[in-house]
């Protein structure tokens, strides 16, 4: 049993992170300014004596009365509609927020987790990435501020580790999906799955060619505990290593949905990579992990949800 602060505990994985931890017999302090995040994806832990709540930008100071075991730092916003909208917040949640968290560990003594991610690869010009691959970032393009955040924030973690002795962990997330996820958030899974349900058209970027390595949100919790729990530091890449071109992508989300909907096609993104596949070796052998649950299942689990929240 530990006390855990989860920064963005009311977003998509962080709300599932709360219930796994919660669970198995954590204590859990959920941080989240609710930008992105929702009261509605932890609304069934109020009342739960395992479980506080506390509205709070954590790119301002950061204090938590009383002991702190671990700090597990996913709050950001991440979707690509995001990066436009909320840009400085993006850097400042990286940059000041990660700061602020470290300085809480610090304090207390408590090891910290960074929720960092497979965008610290950019565009790669190596196929599947392993951690130690250094990336092929735009600073300047749209979605540098969530690539270069998320780059100074892992060098911030490996600073205080090295310099104050913090126990930290780092983990790269590779494009995770499942319920709780926000509807209109701008990720490819929610947004082909919204239109098939409505029967619209799927939008698919360029040719539909472009790859991605899609894990479900169980599996991606899972690994992210097994190294909260382990000895390996990291970085480390968690997700599936199943890859899927996008007008496959589409093809399973209107089958699953028995949708009516054909794809259309749109300029990509600046930007936009073309392959994204995690190297998983460091997290089969160090961690003893790996992902369990397949693409046409996590997309129908997900596609229920959505149905019901939509009142499809």
């Amino acid at each position: 049993m530990a006390r855990v602060v989860v920064s963005g505990g009311a977003g998509f994985l962080g709300s599932h992170l709360c219930d796994k931890l919660i669970a198995r017999g954590d204590d859990v302090v959920c941080v989240d300014n609710l930008i992105t995040g929702s009261t509605d994806n932890i609304e069934h832990l109020f009342g739960n004596q395992q479980f506080t709540f506390v509205r709070h930008d954590v790119s301002q100071h950061v204090w938590v009365p009383g002991p702190v075991d671990q700090i597990m730092h996913l709050g950001s916003p991440a979707s690509p509609i995001d990066f436009t909208r909320i840009p400085i917040q993006i850097l400042k949640v990286g940059g000041n927020g990660t700061h602020n968290l470290l300085g809480l560990a610090r304090q207390k003594r408590a090891e910290f987790l960074l929720a960092s991610t497979s965008e610290v690869y950019g565009d790669p010009l190596v196929h599947p990435q392993p951690e130690s691959y250094w990336g092929n970032v735009n600073p300047i393009g749209p979605r540098g501020v969530y690539d270069e955040a998320k780059r100074f924030a892992e060098a911030m973690t490996m600073a205080y580790h090295r310099v104050h002795g913090i126990e930290v962990r780092i983990v790269r997330i590779f494009n995770t999906y499942g319920p709780r996820m926000r509807p209109d958030d701008g990720r490819v899974v929610s947004n082909f799955i919204t239109q098939a349900l409505s029967n619209q058209p799927l939008t698919v970027y360029g040719d539909g060619s472009q790859t991605r390595s899609f894990c479900y949100v169980d599996d991606q919790i899972r690994g992210q505990l097994a190294l909260l729990d382990g000895d390996h530091m990291g970085p480390i890449n968690i997700g599936n290593d199943v890859e899927f071109t996008m007008l496959e992508l589409a093809a399973v989300v209107i089958e699953v949905t028995n949708s009516n909907s054909d794809v259309t096609f749109v300029p990509l993104p600046q930007d936009d990579p073309a392959r994204r596949k995690p190297d998983l070796t460091e997290a089969t052998t160090k961690l003893s992990w790996k992902p369990e649950i397949d693409l046409k299942t996590g997309i129908t689990r997900t596609a229920e949800y959505f149905a019901g929240i939509l009142g499809y």
